[in-house]
């Protein structure tokens, strides 16, 4: 459990980083660049939102893994740093036992599913971090460095002690 914390923990860091250099982006001829950016930010967003109806047992109401528009970049950062506070919170309660709860729900494709909640959780890691990336590749293809938002990276940052060791 003490792992899903830190996971959930960088990546709400890594969001951050992200966004605060998108934002940065100000040139009017990368606009289509950021675009691109903003909407895999926001499908990572979405997913993240599916998920956590799923493991509350709620109704999300997509009927996709993306939205028809895209959010303002801040707005979308203030959301995002919303869900992620919630992940944090969310696994710093679970026991192990919930964490290896199973989860019947159904896909946006309508397909059905069967996920422990510690999967789900680790699906929500692995696909933000996936799209992360593409996001970097996108601000590498207008000449702009990606944050590094290397796990190895995130408890330095955060304990700066580490570095002393």
């Amino acid at each position: 459990m003490k792992t899903l914390q830190s996971l959930f923990a960088q990546k709400y860091w890594a969001n951050n980083e992200l966004f605060n250099a998108l934002a940065a982006v100000a040139d009017a001829q990368h606009a289509a660049a950021v675009h691109t950016a903003t909407r895999t930010l926001n499908h990572i967003y979405v997913v993240d939102r599916i998920f956590k109806a799923h493991m509350l047992g709620e109704k999300h109401g997509y009927t996709a893994t993306n939205t028809d528009s895209t959010p303002e970049l801040g707005e979308l950062q203030f959301a995002v740093a919303e869900a992620d506070a919630w992940f944090e919170s969310y696994v710093s309660k679970c026991s192990d036992e919930v964490l290896s709860e199973s989860i019947t729900f159904q896909f946006t494709d309508g397909d059905a599913g069967t996920m422990t909640r510690e999967e789900m959780l680790l699906h929500v890691i692995t696909h933000g971090a996936y799209h992360r990336g593409n996001v970097g590749q996108v601000l590498k293809s207008i000449a702009v460095a990606p944050p590094r938002d290397l796990y190895t990276k995130f408890p330095h940052v955060s304990e700066p002690a580490r570095r002393r060791a």
